[in-house]
């Protein structure tokens, strides 16, 4: 159950705030150098690192994003008749939040390491 309520929190949160995110981003960078500088300097610092609301919304998304996929492909195997049983719906449903984890800090790790030598 707890699950399948993530998954629609995590699908709503994602349509929410990223499509907020995402049209904000485009009327800044419609609007001109001024008002995209003014939109990034919402979630970096003067150095060009993420500040604290950088960091919540990038590993929020993140976390959301790779959480809704992982409850995806359960209901996936779900959908074709598969993992009925209490043990095994049991530990698929304790995977998708371990592998989303794991994906999320897999994922900061690279981009950290690739973007900052």
């Amino acid at each position: 159950m707890a699950v399948s309520i993530v998954h629609r929190a995590t699908g709503s949160g994602l349509a929410t705030v990223g499509t907020i995110l995402f049209v904000w981003w485009l009327a800044a960078a419609a609007g001109g150098p001024d008002s995209y500088a003014a939109f990034v300097n919402v979630f970096t610092l003067e150095s060009g690192g993420l500040n604290v609301l950088g960091w919540i919304l990038g590993l929020g998304l993140t976390l959301s994003v790779f959480q809704h996929m992982m409850s995806g492909v359960r209901h996936l195997f779900l959908d074709q008749g598969a993992n009925f049983e209490l043990k095994g719906n049991r530990t698929t449903a304790l995977l998708t939040f371990f592998c989303s984890l794991v994906l999320t800090l897999a994922f900061w790790f690279f981009m950290l390491e690739k973007f900052n030598g």
